[in-house]
Parts: structure tokens; sequence; C-alpha cells
């Protein structure tokens, strides 16, 4: 584009006339409009059926009576008519002006905020303009979509230097185990093998981890929807987690009821819900702890739950143990090898399904409880039964 027609194109942006010109523009071709019948009824309409009612009233055609009369008809039509479009014109451009104002302080307002959000400042807001609903429901669209992106930015910030360091720690580790191995500080013994070993391998389960919830919260993923046996799901799942119970000597209790519904479900996608719910019990509760996986029949579906008389989570970290890499302590998680994604993994599987997901506790020493509802159809459930009140209250049931 040459610089002559970006030029011209600057200037015709320029000079667009802005709300309140276009408002008062139609308010004119209203005026106009109006003026124009008015003026055609008065004109032409009028005067016949005004001298005819003068013929019926027994005043003389051609007389001075009906000359008189005629002149006093068209000088009241125009002083009326004058009258009129003089108060309609000023109103007009009264109320014009006035809402024009409100509405170009609104636009202005949004489109100010627009750029800040273009800039990368998601903490902008908008206030409500009290103009309507229609303009009410762009603020607050708006303000939702701001408040979207500032959690999604905070979220990827965290997210990015989670990462860092969860790489940085075994790569570190890796590093001066090799580099001493080459300068020949630290020989190359069957358990240095394994500490090389195992930091591979940590960093081999953190990419599945992090594969598996991408995959998770990838709504474009199909589900294989097929009938499941809830307690059939349950026996499965302890079984495959017995090994690592009995090493640790935790208790692995399952406890189904007899009227479970059928559920429509991915079997391999709720079987790594209850895999990572174990995983994260076991975790969690010391030797001679207990854990117990439970399901039992409510309005609408099934509740599946995962409780253990572990470490128990602090209420302040209840709101946010489904996040990604989040840790009630860190040091903790670390040295056990978790990542924080299990959770996280867990919910997006659950909510995937159209269910639900809770966890409540005591607090530290108290153990915790983990709560999933499922509908028994794959369409989103109506009732989010045991999420309405607290869990102990539902897993009773």
């Amino acid at each position: 584009m040459s610089l002559g027609c970006a030029a011209q194109m600057t200037r015709r942006r320029r000079w667009a006339p802005g709300l309140g010109l276009r408002m008062l523009l139609a308010q004119a071709l209203v005026l106009v409009a109006g003026a124009a019948t008015t003026w055609i009824i008065a004109a032409v309409v009028g005067p016949p059926l005004f001298r005819e009612h003068l013929h019926q009233a027994g005043v003389a055609a051609d007389s001075m009576e009906e000359v008189h009369a005629e002149q006093a008809y068209t000088f009241a039509t125009m002083y009326a008519v004058g009258g009129a479009l003089a108060v309609s014109a000023l109103t007009a451009l009264v109320v014009s002006w006035y809402v024009s104002r409100r509405l170009q302080r609104s636009v202005t307002e949004v489109a100010r905020a627009a750029t800040t959000v273009a800039d990368g400042r998601y903490d902008i807001r908008v206030s409500q303009p009290n103009l309507g609903v229609d303009f009410e429901m762009l603020a607050t669209a708006f303000n939702q979509m701001a408040a979207r992106l500032d959690h999604v930015e905070a979220t990827r910030v965290r997210l990015f230097g989670d990462l860092a360091h969860e790489i940085r720690t075994p790569v570190a580790v890796l590093d001066a185990y090799v580099e001493a191995i080459l300068d020949g500080v630290r020989p190359l013994t069957p358990q240095t093998a394994a500490t090389l070993r195992d930091q591979t391998r940590r960093l081999v389960r953190f990419a599945d981890d992090a594969a598996a919830l991408a995959r998770a919260e990838d709504s474009s993923v199909s589900l294989t929807w097929t009938t499941v046996d809830v307690g059939a799901l349950l026996d499965t799942a302890a079984s495959s987690a017995a090994g690592g119970y009995r090493a640790k000597q935790v208790l692995l209790a399952v406890n189904a009821a007899t009227d479970l519904p059928l559920l429509r479900a991915d079997p391999d996608r709720l079987f790594q819900v209850l895999g990572n719910l174990l995983d994260n019990a076991l975790r969690h509760t010391p030797s001679g702890g207990r854990v117990e996986l439970s399901a039992a029949s409510v309005e609408g579906g099934a509740l599946l739950s995962v409780g253990d008389t572990g470490e128990g989570i602090a209420a302040e970290h209840l709101p946010h143990v489904f996040e990604r890499f989040y840790r009630a302590d860190p040091a903790r998680d670390r040295a056990a090898g978790g990542a924080g994604i299990g959770l996280a993994i867990v919910k997006a599987l659950v909510e995937s399904h159209n269910g639900r997901i809770a966890v409540s506790s005591d607090g530290p020493g108290h153990g915790c409880s983990f709560a999933v509802f499922l509908p028994v159809t794959d369409p989103a459930p109506t009732h989010s039964y045991g999420f309405d009140r607290p869990i102990a209250a539902a897993t009773a049931q």
C-alpha cells in the first residue's frame, strides 16, 4: 500500500463521524421526514377538507369570509408546524447529546480497557454503564474475559516456573553425578547407577504426568462411552494398587454398596481416576494407616470416595489441591516423587464425564476424603448430590 493511500485512509478514519454526531444526524433525518409528511398533509390534504367544512357551515364559495378563513388556517398551520419542529429539534439535540455522551463514555472505557488487555495487563475492569441490559451484558462479558485472561496468565507464569523447578532438580543431580564420574571423583558404582536411574525415571514420570494432564484437559479428546459396573471397577482398582499398599503396610478396604447403578462412562479413564486417588492416599498415609475405597448409590448417579487416615490437609490448602503443581508441603511431595499433577488429572477426567469432585479434611493429622459424583448417563447431570453439603454427610448415605 502506498503512503498516499495510507494517509488517505488515516484521514478518512480521523474524519469519520462519532457516535454523538451519528445519533444527531439520525434524529435530524427523522425530523425532516416528519416535517415533510406534516407539510404535505397540511398543504395538500388540509385545505380542501377545511374548505368543504366551511361550505357545510354556510360560508359562500369565493367569499371574503372563505378567503380570510383559509388564510387563518394557513398561518395557524405554519406556526403550529414550525413551533413543533423547533421544539422537536431542540429536544432531539438535548437527548442525543445526553445519550451519546453516556454511550461514548462507556464505549471509550471499554475501548481503553481492551487496549490495556491487548498490552498484556489483565487486571483492568470496566464499570457497569447502566444503559440497559445489552450494555450491562457487554461490560459483564468483558470483565469475565479479563478475569479469565488474568487467571490464565497467572497460571501460565506459575506453570513455567514450576516446570523449570521440577526439571531443574533431577537435571542438576544428573549433571553433578555425570561430571563427578567424568572427573574421576565418584566411581560408577551400583549405588551411583541407581541414583542416576531414579532421577531419569523421575524425569520420565514427570513427562508422562504432564502429557496425561494435557490429554485429560483437552476437550477434543473423545471418551469411549460404555456401560460400567462400579463395583467391578472398584475391585479392579483395589487389586491394582494392592501391591504398593502391602509394601507400605497400609490397609486398603473396599466398601461397595449392593445397589450401585450402571454408569455410562469410559472405564479406562475412571480406572485412572481411582488409581490416582489411591496413589495419592497411599503417598500421604503412614505405615499402619488405613485407606477406604467406597461407592454408594445416590440420586442421579453414584458417589465414589477415597478416604484415608493420613496426614490430612489444612483448611487454607483445600481450595487449591486440584490446581496444577500445587503442593501443601512442597519439600515432602517432591521427595516422594510427586509433581502436583495427579489431582489435576483426576479433576479434568471427572469433569470430562460431567461429574464433580470435592475434598474434605478436618486438618493436619486427621486424614482426608475425596468424593466423586458421576451421573448415570453421559449428559450433564442436573443434580450435584454430595457437593451442596458436607462430604461426610453424603458418604454416610
